[in-house]
């Protein structure tokens, strides 16, 4: 199964559930399908790890990457270039906006509710729920609820990221669905994609799982790690 998305994307979440490395697999996985992309870097709270470490790898494919102005591009400041609302209105298949985590860092897309008017915003809250606040199903929603009051949009669908980085296992993936399958349940939101390491494609039981899978190759890694070759 593909994953199949057009328009405005919004990727959420609370801290840490891997919001950003999901952004860059998935801008390269709908390029390479032929799709024109573009990634905006709205993750104005956490100054590590954010879209725009991944720049060089985003322009070989051909990617476009809206950052902050070049003097803040390691600035933990709440900078938000007009160049997003531009990208916002532009006619490109896909539109990646990776916002900070939480309420905190879903507040700036309320700045944007002009650029957002009468176009699809389609927002996607990712889960890990091998991490502390979304181990429930109850915290999911918790989650989801923060983010849909600071943002003023509406979660529309959920994305399972089950890992524990290095010490991801194949039974962490399955598992993690079987969750996500119960959040989609109580929620009533479809569940867009699963991820899975790349090295763990071959591994997982594919059968059990009924919706798309975006292969990871992790992008965003410590200075002593290399990153994967996509």
């Amino acid at each position: 199964m593909d994953i199949k998305l057009a328009g405005i994307v919004v990727v959420s979440g609370n801290y840490g559930c891997g919001k950003t490395e999901i952004t860059i697999n998935l801008a390269i996985d709908q390029r390479r399908k032929g799709n024109r992309v573009a990634v905006a870097d709205l993750d104005l709270v956490n100054p590590y790890f954010r879209t725009r470490e991944a720049r060089k790898t985003l322009a070989a494919f051909d990617i476009e990457l809206v950052l902050p102005p070049a003097r803040y591009l390691n600035a933990d400041l709440p900078i938000l270039d007009s160049k997003v609302a531009g990208m916002i209105r532009r006619p490109v298949d896909l539109k990646i906006l990776d916002v900070g985590g939480e309420d905190a860092g879903a507040t700036v897309l309320s700045a944007l509710a002009d650029a957002f008017r009468g176009q699809a915003v389609q927002m996607l809250q990712v889960i890990n729920p091998l991490r502390p606040h979304t181990d429930t199903v109850e915290g999911c929603l918790k989650v989801r609820e923060e983010i849909q009051q600071a943002s003023r949009l509406e979660v529309t669908g959920l994305v399972g990221n089950p890992n524990l980085i290095d010490e991801t296992e194949p039974v962490h993936i399955l598992e993690g669905y079987r969750f996500l399958q119960a959040v989609a349940k109580a929620t009533g939101l479809p569940l867009v994609f699963i991820t899975v390491p790349a090295v763990l494609v071959e591994s997982v039981e594919r059968d059990e799982i009924k919706c798309p899978v975006l292969p990871i190759i992790r992008q965003l890694v410590p200075p002593w790690k290399k990153a994967g070759v996509i």
